[in-house]
């Protein structure tokens, strides 16, 4: 998966209505659902007084409705509203990827293997950049201080690597 810049503002605009609409179609749905089961098959007030409720109705509208709200959004992630924040979740599933084998890979870079430097020059600079789009300043020196130090080794083998080299196959080895 490439690096592309994309706008930070509309990331995150984007990003907050999809939240906020995610959250009220849930809830509406969820009231929904819950009062149609509870309409049909709920229990009587008579019934709630001696301990039953419909506890279960209410649940499974919930369940249904998130069911729902999580098809929904499977099928509108390749639109173009979605577009930045469809990137941003692709990018974080792959660094998650590589975080999984990160010991191995940083282990194999100490002995200059091509494909883990290939893999750490990427996995830091997509991290940089996924970072700066949320926010997430804390620990930015940090990353940014690896990131370097995989550059310094690139530059120091006289390599020629860049994060466009990266491919998930890439992992497989590791």
């Amino acid at each position: 998966m490439k690096i592309q810049n994309i706008n930070k503002t509309t990331y995150r605009k984007h990003l907050n209505q999809i939240i906020i609409g995610f959250i009220v179609v849930l809830l509406c749905l969820s009231l929904f659902f819950g009062s149609v089961f509870v309409y049909f098959w709920g229990v009587s007030p008579e019934q709630i007084v001696n301990g039953e409720s419909n506890f279960r109705f209410n649940l499974l509208g919930v369940i249904l409705a998130l069911i729902s709200c999580s098809a929904i959004l499977y099928n509108i992630r390749t639109s173009e509203f979605f577009k930045e924040v469809y990137y941003v979740w692709q990018m974080k599933q792959v660094q998650n990827l590589i975080y999984r084998k990160l010991r191995k890979i940083t282990s194999a870079a100490k002995y200059d293997d091509v494909n883990a430097l290939i893999i750490l020059h990427y996995y830091y600079e997509s991290l940089i950049h996924i970072y700066q789009l949320d926010d997430n300043t804390i620990t930015l020196n940090e990353l940014i201080k690896k990131q370097q130090a995989v550059e310094q080794q690139i530059e120091d083998k006289k390599l020629n690597i860049s994060s466009s080299q990266f491919d998930k196959s890439l992992l497989t080895k590791f």
